[in-house]
């Protein structure tokens, strides 16, 4: 899944994605609150927070997929998103959801090809580029030896990468992942993470993920955007985000915050009830 300078080949220019003044509502109760964020070519940056702060709906709503109460949406600073049709706008960005159903009767390769369906005439056919550019997703993404296997047949973590390669098929300037290792196994989420690293650094594109981990997202950000019951309550270097404090207030649990020894990078460790039993354990054997 190492894409490096060598492999690199030509794709779309990486776009600028803002949104400004982002409210979404489910049932009339508002649940992301006049939030805003910019996606930039060549930067990852990834979206933090407790379960129901609002990420995933952020992003989807970034991706046109959740109708927001108010938004601007603008691409390369002149573009209006939300003026685009479908299909224009799906040549700017691509979106990993979470939870894809397992296809049937589909070979991987098929799956990756329905990535290709912006730039086909409305018969399907008028894709010069597409061949090559499923090839290249296949290889990005590991999956190039599985391309004539069943998809209902793969594990769930070759099915996310399968999905992974249908958004890169896509060839945007924007890709938005959401919980991208979801189904992973350790060695394929360090592997993916790595490759959402390329996308920024090699191939310049504007990258938009959601993540639970904290140290991963540590690991692979440019910038961390921390949100909390709906509202961006911090935006900015990895360093500046995670603190403990702030990180501990947004948790509602006691949460350290120390560098890496190794990397550098910074490294997050809840405190639960149980360590201080764990402690006293380790001092006393």
């Amino acid at each position: 899944m190492r894409v490096g300078e060598e492999n690199a080949a030509p794709g779309p220019r990486g776009h600028e994605l803002s949104a400004t003044g982002v409210t979404v509502a489910y049932e009339r109760v508002d649940v992301v609150h006049d939030a805003s964020l910019t996606l930039r070519p060549g930067e990852v940056t990834v979206l933090v927070g407790p379960n129901g702060s609002g990420k995933s709906t952020l992003l989807r709503t970034l991706a046109r997929l959740q109708r927001p109460r108010t938004a601007d949406i603008v691409i390369d600073a002149d573009t209006d998103g939300l003026a685009l049709t479908p299909r224009q706008f799906s040549r700017h960005v691509a979106l990993l959801t979470q939870g894809r159903p397992t296809p049937g009767g589909l070979t991987v390769r098929d799956v990756v090809e329905f990535g290709r369906y912006p730039y086909r005439s409305r018969w399907g056919t008028s894709d010069p580029g597409g061949r090559a550019a499923v090839d290249r997703a296949l290889a990005m993404t590991g999956v190039a030896e599985l391309a004539h296997r069943g998809a209902e047949h793969l594990s769930g973590g070759q099915l996310q990468r399968v999905w992974l390669a249908c958004c890169l098929a896509q060839e945007t300037g924007v890709v938005l992942l959401d919980e991208p290792t979801t189904y992973l196994d350790l060695r394929y989420q360090i592997e993916l993470l790595d490759l959402v690293r390329d996308l920024a650094d090699v191939h310049g594109i504007a990258v938009g993920a959601v993540l639970h981990d904290l140290d991963q997202a540590s690991a692979v950000a440019d910038r961390l955007v921390l949100l909390h019951e709906g509202r961006v309550v911090a935006d900015g270097l990895p360093e500046d985000v995670l603190t403990a404090r702030r990180l501990t207030d947004t948790y509602g649990i006691r949460i350290e915050v120390e560098p890496d020894p190794l990397t550098g990078r910074l490294r997050t460790r809840a405190i639960g009830r149980h360590h201080s039993r764990t402690e006293r354990l380790s001092t006393t054997s």
